[in-house]
């Protein structure tokens, strides 16, 4: 049985003083049914840390392939891990276009995370004009194959779906959409990784919201969700963490 994960994407968002965001999250939320995981910008992964205190997990939104070195302005997985986190977002569409990401970028990355005994949160999905074109689920099954290394398995790989053009938009796919990309994905991760691919999570994101959590969740092989904007306030995470305690 896979445990549902609620995981939040702050973005380029949040200072000090919005981590009591999170201890207001802890405080209405103590126990539950879900896994919890925020992911904040890189300044805040060790005060997050340190403010939720093991009661939800904490990660980076990139990370570096190598693990030091000449890198200027980039943080590797071990320096996630040192500051506290135990999870990474990869393979964001953001970072695959504004940082012209690969997916082999995003497979050795995905590595470095491994390696560094960080889960790996990696992210797939279409542009408008690519579902359009009809070549969705041809695009994530040659974003599943060339983003994951062969090593990875349920426990340390996590899939998060995002449609590029529902990020931010408000726009949802039907429910019907969202169904035919988890299911594809559930057999594709089987087929390759075997009962491993069949324990790894599957996340929908793309303008998850209080309102449209419920049936979202209640699709075929959404394990949880991957949330940006709505994350950014406790009353508004919580509500969603609740409609996918409750699936």
């Amino acid at each position: 049985m896979r445990k549902k994960l609620a995981a939040g994407n702050w973005k380029m968002n949040g200072l000090k003083a919005d981590l009591h965001e999170v201890s207001a999250l802890i405080e209405a939320h103590p126990h539950p049914k879900c896994d919890v995981l925020l992911c904040p910008p890189a300044t805040l992964i060790a005060g997050m840390s340190m403010t939720a205190a093991g009661r939800i997990a904490v990660g980076g939104q990139d990370c570096h392939m190598r693990s030091s070195g000449a890198h200027t302005g980039d943080i590797s997985a071990q320096m996630i891990r040192d500051a506290g986190g135990s999870h990474v977002i990869l393979g964001h569409s953001e970072r695959r276009a504004d940082h012209h990401e690969t997916d082999v970028i995003v497979r050795a990355k995905t590595e470095a995370a491994i390696e560094a005994e960080l889960v790996a949160v990696v992210c797939v999905g279409e542009t408008e004009a690519q579902r359009d074109a009809g070549e969705t689920l041809t695009l994530i099954g040659n974003q599943l194959k060339g983003s994951l290394p062969d090593h990875a398995t349920a426990a340390n790989t996590v899939i998060a779906y995002e449609p590029v053009w529902a990020i931010g938009t408000g726009r949802t796919p039907t429910l019907e959409q969202i169904a035919e990309v988890h299911d594809f994905m559930r057999e594709q991760l089987i087929k390759r990784f075997g009962s491993e691919g069949d324990g790894m999570r599957l996340l929908y994101g793309g303008s998850v919201k209080p309102s449209n959590a419920a049936e979202i969740f209640a699709v075929s092989n959404v394990d949880g969700a991957l949330v940006g904007g709505a994350s950014l306030k406790a009353a508004d995470f919580g509500a969603i963490i609740e409609a996918l305690s409750a699936s």
